[in-house]
């Protein structure tokens, strides 16, 4: 993006999967983006506190949370402000993990298993997206209860996923663009964010792990991996 609105600023440009445009500098505020761009982003940080919160209800005994985050992006350091704010409230201890090196990140995650009753909490970043094939074997062989942030996360194995459908975006994005070739400045349309969110569980994964998941969780979630 940034690559981008630095060619043009004339150019209209519609986004798709940027945690925080605004904190990123890409637009001036959601509701009037201001510039030659606008988009959608694909969730808000409240969102982050129903992660911990998803997590404490499926595995109660967890004390302690490694949150996977980059602190290189801006977004994941609001992200863990909010999660912070929660575990505080649950009584979770909360241990923040880099997430840009493979070495390093399976270096902590088996550092951080070592000691019972802990659990993760994956936050929306790119290189949680990138990495996502080396952190669900190993929160699954650690036997760790991890939340993701996206659905497809738990449809590639991790145990529970609660996020935003992210082809709904890239569909709704065509009206935008369809508006923006009818005379529309991308300037006055405001960045959108989900319309839904999915809770999506991994049975399989539960059984690896041994973890039951409680029947209030299975009765909400959209789609229940057997």
């Amino acid at each position: 993006m940034g690559a981008l609105q630095q060619t043009t600023r004339t150019v209209p440009i519609v986004f798709v999967g940027i945690v925080d445009p605004v904190g990123a500098g890409f637009v001036e505020s959601l509701a009037r983006p201001g510039g030659n761009t606008t988009g959608f982003t694909p969730f808000e940080y409240g969102l982050s506190g129903k992660w911990i919160e998803l997590l404490k209800e499926i595995a109660p005994g967890v004390k302690r949370a490694a949150v996977l985050r980059d602190p290189a992006v801006g977004s994941g350091t609001g992200q863990y402000a909010i999660i912070q704010a929660a575990a505080q409230s649950l009584g979770v201890e909360l241990r923040p993990i880099d997430v840009r090196e493979p070495a390093e990140i399976e270096r902590a995650i088996v550092t951080f298993a070592q000691v019972p009753n802990g659990g993760l909490i994956i936050v929306a970043a790119p290189s949680a997206v990138v990495h996502r094939n080396l952190i669900i074997p190993l929160a699954a062989h650690h036997r760790l209860p991890a939340v993701y942030p996206f659905p497809y996360f738990a449809r590639s194995g991790g145990l529970i996923a609660y996020g935003p459908d992210f082809v709904s975006p890239y569909r709704r994005a065509a009206s935008y663009v369809d508006r923006i070739l009818k005379g529309d400045k991308p300037g006055d349309l405001p960045v959108q964010t989900p319309t839904k969110y999915e809770l999506v569980i991994n049975m399989k994964t539960a059984k690896t792990i041994g973890l039951d998941i409680p029947p209030t969780v299975l009765a909400r979630a959209d789609e229940v991996i057997e």
